[in-house]
């Protein structure tokens, strides 16, 4: 190491060509290098971050975002277009509101051809500080940086420092194997710092790859259980946390949002905390900063006994609470934990404190979305139909949302009386399931238009057959500007002439094909169908169908919902469920809706599902209305 501080006093030229030469750089793209540029871009909000390392007779670009052509290819600038070359040399900052205006650059080349306007820099240096470059940060207007935007450059450049600095290393450690017993303890010492400075780096990039990381995974999040799965996986390195917790800001209470997938029992104990309580969390939302407690000492000494008892079951020994602030309010708190004690320095602070701005966003996101989606539900479930009283069939239906949170789908049930045919005879049963094709409030819409007007259909042509309703059904989606589509089962029974055996007729529009359970135990699938109905595809003819179903039958309708699951053979999920019917249709009806609902799903449904079922009188027994 003295002999290259000699070289570089001397000749700092040919020690910069030694540096980028074992660093492996040049003016071409390097990941790392890039992803640095794009940190700087997202963390200062620029549209413009170079990383630019000096050259004789140039500035080499091997990590860049945003620059215009021909300098994003040719990844090379010439030394007349650095926008401050005076910093570089002397190892100086620089942050300029206003180039423009600022007489250190007037007249510079730069200005014009990469419209700098706003411009920020820190300097890159080698081991022993020699400026190897410089980490830029431009702007195409004026703005002023802020007191956070400079350290935030300052941090990434000791992080891209220490990169620079471990790749000249472990490039020289190499070389380093081949030096004659008399070096050896040169070598030793060389690789203590190599490590140090590994270790250095390496919490650098770990910081540094948890704002990516927050910036990338936390901007899908579509609800509070999603975000919880994301902030169990978004902190990795050798500081990873061994637990992290969101409590969201209720009026007087923050409320704890458990992990969906991983059963915790100590963290569900206390689900609601008054922000009263002397707690870390209430402590960080009342006083509106982030609090700290390193370990066990400082929780007795400055918080509840309830609060000691709590830590001690969780097994947390250090915590850092953080305040999650909203475009308009304080949201809640990310509580960070560790089972043993650790230090969070100045720039794993300021990381965490960057990373809660990027949770709080995704929670704002996340209560806005859950509140829509909590209204289309309501929305959705109130449509569904209340089901008739019938003295002659038992009749029972299940309704369940996706577990996807953001899933609203068009799935729909229905059952009403007919007017009966003459004085004294039992009245006729319609009952219809459909699917909608959509998984949004649209849908959900849609299904509501479309069930009353197939209601209206059938009770406008009478003798009310389930084929004339659809076709009517199709006629006027083919007009009315709804833009409906999908799939259905529309039936009626009807009470067979002097005998205990009732005869369905229907009609199926691209739908599931219905199960039919008789008395005798075996189980037949009514695969009769005809296409799915489309707004677009103009009035269809449709056919209908009828059986006899014997006394005792069990007739099952049912959305794909049931029998759809991701990387599983749809005729496979068919039989299961036919076999489910066979084996537990003695079951009370409603007992058995949540018997098949429950077997052959994913435990992480996708799609809403709605089961009707009837069950048909046997000769010896006459159901009780329901």
């Amino acid at each position: 190491m003295p002999n290259q501080g000699r070289e570089s006093r001397a000749d700092p030229g040919a020690t910069r060509r030694r540096a980028l030469r074992l660093a492996g750089l040049s003016a071409a793209s390097d990941t790392g290098m890039d992803r640095f540029a794009r940190l700087v871009s997202r963390l200062l909000h620029v549209p413009v971050a170079l990383v630019s390392l000096i050259e004789d007779d140039r500035w080499i670009l091997p990590g860049q975002v945003g620059l215009g052509e021909p300098w994003a290819t040719s990844r090379a600038l010439p030394l007349s277009h650095a926008p401050g070359p005076y910093t570089a040399a002397a190892g100086q900052a620089l942050a300029v509101p206003d180039a423009r205006a600022d007489k250190r650059l007037l007249g510079g080349p730069a200005l014009a051809d990469l419209g700098i306007v706003a411009y920020a820099s820190m300097p890159l240096t080698d081991l022993d500080g020699l400026v190897l470059g410089m980490l830029c940060a431009i702007d195409h207007r004026p703005r002023s940086w802020s007191a956070s935007e400079l350290p935030d450059l300052e941090d990434l450049a000791a992080a891209c420092s220490a990169e620079l600095r471990l790749r000249i290393l472990s490039a020289q450690s190499r070389s380093t194997q081949m030096v004659l017993e008399t070096a050896r303890a040169a070598a030793e010492h060389a690789r203590s710092d190599a490590q140090r400075l590994e270790r250095e780096a390496q919490t650098g990039l770990d910081h540094a790859e948890l704002l990516l990381r927050a910036s990338e995974e936390l901007a899908q999040t579509s609800g509070l259980d999603d975000l919880r799965r994301r902030l169990r996986d978004l902190f990795v390195g050798a500081g990873k946390p061994s637990y992290v917790g969101l409590l969201v800001a209720g009026e007087d209470t923050l409320h704890r949002i458990p992990d969906p997938d991983i059963e915790h029992a100590v963290e569900r104990e206390t689900l609601a905390l008054p922000m009263t309580e002397a707690f870390p969390s209430a402590r960080a939302m009342r006083e509106r900063r982030a609090v700290f407690v390193p370990d066990r000492e400082a929780l007795v000494a400055e918080y509840s006994p309830e609060a000691v008892a709590s830590f001690d079951r969780m097994g947390f020994t250090t915590t850092f609470c953080l305040p999650l602030w909203g475009s308009r309010a304080l949201l809640g708190v990310v509580a960070v934990c560790w089972s043993k004690r650790h230090e969070v320095g100045v720039t794993e602070r300021a990381t965490l404190t960057a990373a809660s701005g990027y949770i709080a966003q995704a929670v704002e996101r996340a209560l806005y979305l859950d509140e829509r989606v909590s209204v289309a539900r309501q929305l959705q479930e109130a449509m569904l139909t209340d089901l008739p009283l019938a003295d002659h069939i038992e009749i029972s239906a299940l309704y369940q949302p996706a577990a996807v949170g953001d899933m609203i789908g068009g799935d729909w049930y229905d059952a009403y009386h007919l007017p009966p045919a003459s004085s004294g005879e039992p009245a006729a049963l319609m009952v219809t399931v459909g699917d909608i094709t959509g998984h949004d409030m649209h849908a959900a819409t849609i299904m509501g238009q479309v069930r009353s007007m197939l209601r209206q259909a059938t009770l406008d042509h009478p003798p009310y057959s389930p084929a004339t309703a659809l076709t009517a059904l199709d006629a006027a989606c083919s007009v009315l500007p709804i833009n409906a589509s999908g799939t259905l089962v529309h039936a009626r029974l009807d009470r067979t002439h002097g005998g205990p055996d009732w005869t369905l007729t229907w009609s199926n529009a691209g739908h599931p094909p219905p199960l039919l359970r008789t008395a005798d135990g075996r189980v037949t699938a009514l695969v009769e169908h005809d296409i799915l109905f489309h707004h677009g595809m103009g009035p269809v003819q449709r056919t209908e169908h009828q059986r006899v179903l014997p006394a005792g039958s069990t007739l099952l309708l049912y959305t794909d919902g049931l029998i759809e699951t991701r990387g599983r053979d749809i005729d496979a999920s068919l039989a299961q469920l036919a076999a489910l019917l066979a084996r537990h249709s003695d079951l009370p009806l409603a007992e058995l809706l949540r018997r098949l609902s429950g077997t052959p799903a994913d435990p992480a449904r996708e799609d809403d599902v709605v089961v009707l079922a009837l069950r048909l009188p046997s000769p010896r027994h006459r159901t009780q209305p329901r």
